[in-house]
């Protein structure tokens, strides 16, 4: 098997496997130096932030006192990096007095700083190809005449340290491979993730955006995706309280002390807003959890072993502060609506109440078309126990209780060590992306600390005080999330329950036709159907092209004929043929397809 030189961070040279993960991180970091001493002799007085490797790729920051580098100029730049690689040169290790380092980056604010982050006991470790230098933090390929299948992506804006209170750098996206066949196979990917990218359909789409300049991380729901939006909304609110649950509203704002209770302060601090001083002594916190609320509803009365179990649900708006770097789209945001639930059970309820839980999940998802999953039993770290809720016995008795109900249940599923929250183990269900990706779509928690840091009580069968168990269920987790997710499952091309148009009504003349065409649109509208009649004054091919780029499900033709025997003609998306219908038949199977949630089954 081939082998290659790698350099580690402290100077050390040594052969490893080419084909292992480890060289392709080290090709990536090697392509990121070259990329950067390309920029340093293409642009004069240009400074620079990062230039590493990351999952799978590798980029640089930048910054230029002109323009800043365009997609334009990527080909250009890609020339530089194949001239760069035919030279074969070496990786050099040096360590530099950081005084002497900061010397040659007197105008670069943002490599001087790095330089001072990364420097121990005076002096600073550097990777040098002839005079440009990056810090050395991974390993690095020592010869630079393997980065020769790669590919420039893209750039970007990205803040300085990931903070929008700092300078907008420009990021420059690559990625590079030992051989040809696995670049190629990679920008096919790339290809097909750009367009399932949900930001990308979502802008094509018109269904939200969001404006940095109002607020990172918040994002405007549009029409057509705050239909989509509701109509999940309504769905999961009208299967719950069929499933038992009580639904209700509770603030945002909590005062702070709750959450010091719940944990939640000491946990997760760095991921909730500064508390907000109302000036008599009061602090509130925008919520990041709602459990601490549900708790709250819990409490509100006096419970009996009768009002068990107590389902409790709400699609509750939380607050994560999370970094400007890390927020993507709807997938990563600041605010975001849960579809959450408690269930306050006692301790006999718990295996009946987790399987009636899991069943409504299991249906959920088959009405969404859901099907490649897996089950996750997250479990504490028996090593590092210091960042759980401090209770052995009750870690043993909870996660007995999962596994055996799991059993009962007689589903397959792995275990986990250090996935589980810290108040107690829980059964995550990881759900494939559209690229394949695990992400944990719902899940069910299992906790006995919450109860009793409130102190929640119930009066039992023999008139003495217990404390419930509490069962935190999230079926399909936020709504900004699920929707990004089902973007890009059904790229764009959502099922007609779902779809925010659901019929498109061309009439061939408007001055003839139109006046029908209205009026198949108003009985729609009464059978709650979602259409939209096009009067624009534009070719009809135009518009059938238009309803089919905005991947309504159905368009609808109407002319002298369709008048005339009171029928439409229908073409559905991503179909080419068009086929007549009665008004009544089209109606039917519309009404159809969308009651079956567009299943086929």
């Amino acid at each position: 098997m081939a082998q290659v030189a790698v350099m580690s961070p402290n100077g050390e040279v040594k052969k490893i496997d080419r084909d292992s993960e480890d060289s392709l991180n080290a090709l990536r970091q090697v392509a990121a130096l070259m990329l950067k001493a390309a920029l340093v002799h293409k642009y004069d007085g240009i400074r620079f932030g990062d230039a590493i490797a990351e999952d799978d790729r590798f980029w640089v920051d930048s910054d230029k006192d002109d323009q800043q580098v365009s997609a334009d100029e990527l080909p250009a730049l890609e020339d530089d990096l194949k001239k760069l690689a035919k030279e074969d040169d070496k990786v050099e290790f040096a360590e530099v007095a950081l005084d002497d380092a900061l010397k040659g980056v007197e105008k670069d604010q943002f490599s001087s700083e790095l330089l001072k982050e990364n420097a121990k006991d005076g002096k600073v470790a550097l990777y040098k190809l002839g005079d440009v230098a990056v810090i050395a933090k991974a390993p690095i390929l020592v010869y630079t005449d393997a980065v020769k299948n790669f590919k420039l992506l893209s750039v970007a804006g990205a803040y300085w340290k990931g903070m929008s209170s700092n300078p907008m750098l420009q990021r420059i996206y690559g990625t590079v491979f030992y051989k040809k066949a696995d670049l190629d196979e990679d920008l096919k990917k790339r290809q097909e993730a750009r367009e399932r990218d949900h930001r990308v359909i979502g802008n094509q789409l018109d269904l939200f955006f969001v404006d940095p300049k109002v607020g990172a991380g918040l994002p405007y729901w549009m029409p057509k995706g705050a239909t989509i939006r509701r109509t999940i909304e309504r769905y999961i609110i009208d299967r719950e309280v069929a499933d038992g649950y009580e639904h209700v509203y509770t603030p945002v704002l909590m005062n702070v002390d709750a959450y010091k209770t719940s944990g939640h302060w000491a946990h997760y601090r760095d991921d909730m807003f500064p508390p907000m001083d109302m000036g008599d002594g009061e602090m509130l916190e925008l919520r990041p959890m709602n459990c601490p609320s549900h708790i709250q509803i819990y409490k509100h009365h006096i419970r009996s072993y009768r009002d068990l179990p107590l389902r409790i649900a709400e699609l509750g708006m939380m607050h994560r502060y999370e970094k400007s770097g890390a927020l993507s789209g709807l997938q990563r945001v600041r605010e975001m609506t849960l579809n959450d639930g408690h269930t306050f059970v006692a301790l006999d309820q718990i295996r009946d109440e987790f399987a009636k839980i899991l069943k409504l999940i299991m249906s959920v998802y088959k009405d969404f078309d859901i099907t490649d999953y897996s089950f996750r039993l997250s479990l504490r770290d028996p090593k590092n126990t210091k960042k759980y809720y401090a209770n052995d016995e009750m870690w043993e008795k909870s996660q007995k209780l999962l596994k055996a109900a799991m059993d009962d249940l007689h589903l397959d599923y792995y275990e986990a060590e250090g996935e589980a929250a810290f108040y107690g183990p829980k059964l995550d269900i990881q759900t494939k992306t559209a690229l394949g990706n695990d992400e944990t779509m719902s899940t069910i928690q299992l906790d006995f600390m919450l109860p009793d840091r409130f102190g929640l009580t119930y009066m039992g069968k023999d008139g003495k005080e217990h404390m419930p168990v509490m069962i935190h269920r999230g079926v399909v987790g936020t709504m900004e999330r699920f929707v990004a997710y089902l973007t890009e499952i059904y790229k764009g091309a959502f099922p007609t329950w779902l779809a925010p148009e659901q019929v498109h009504i061309i009439p061939v003349s408007d001055d003839k036709h139109g006046a029908y065409a209205d009026q198949l649109a108003k009985e729609m509208k009464a059978a709650k159907i979602r259409v939209v009649v096009d009067h624009r004054n534009e070719k009809m091919g135009y518009k059938i092209r238009e309803a089919q780029t905005q991947k309504v499900p159905y368009t609808l033709v109407v002319g002298d004929d369709e008048m005339k025997n009171n029928s439409v003609s229908v073409r559905k998306y991503g179909e080419q043929d068009q086929n007549s219908m009665s008004k009544q038949d089209f109606m039917d199977e519309i009404l159809h397809d969308i009651a079956t949630y567009s299943r086929k089954d």
